[in-house]
């Protein structure tokens, strides 16, 4: 049985591999950026046991799952529910690429014009990965990574998971 959390840095592959893993081997899929934020404008954090009632609504109907995001705090509230962790942790520069050149995200934005707007600021937040000290950065993501007992890996360059 298959329970995979996938974290990381914004525009390092969660995604991609999240959905390559629902492909090949049958999982459902949750992407936490549908759990972790309030529909408010300006964004706000949603708060941290409502998205965990969300996540646990999902994993209740869901035996065989892939969770991707880069919420350390949300992603605790799994670490005794996961077969695996998938750390990665790609260079920022790869990240910030793979930002630049990724398709629209319909769940996220409300067009590929509104996501291209918000480039800017994406790529700042992803260039702060190392030296924020905060749930979503690189410090946080790899005392999860250490923290955690079971199966892990780390990729660390870019792979193709099933691209055409």
């Amino acid at each position: 049985m298959s329970r995979v959390l996938i974290f990381g840095n914004s525009g390092s592959g969660k995604s991609t591999l999240a959905k390559h893993l629902c492909k090949t081997q049958g999982l459902a899929h949750l992407d936490l950026d549908t759990l972790a934020w309030k529909p408010t404008l300006p964004t706000m954090r949603e708060a941290i046991e409502k998205s965990g009632q969300g996540i646990n609504a999902f994993i209740d109907k869901n035996s065989h799952w892939v969770i991707e995001g880069c919420y350390s705090d949300l992603l605790v509230l799994l670490q005794d529910k996961a077969t695996e962790i998938i750390y990665m942790n790609l260079p920022v520069s790869l990240c910030v690429e793979n930002a630049k050149n990724r398709p629209w995200e319909p769940h996220k934005y409300k067009s590929k014009q509104a996501q291209d707007d918000n480039l800017p600021m994406l790529i700042n937040w992803i260039e702060a990965y190392q030296s924020r000290v905060d749930t979503f950065s690189a410090s946080s993501h790899l005392k999860f990574y250490r923290d955690f007992k079971g199966d892990k890996r780390m990729i660390t360059i870019n792979q193709s998971f099933g691209k055409e």
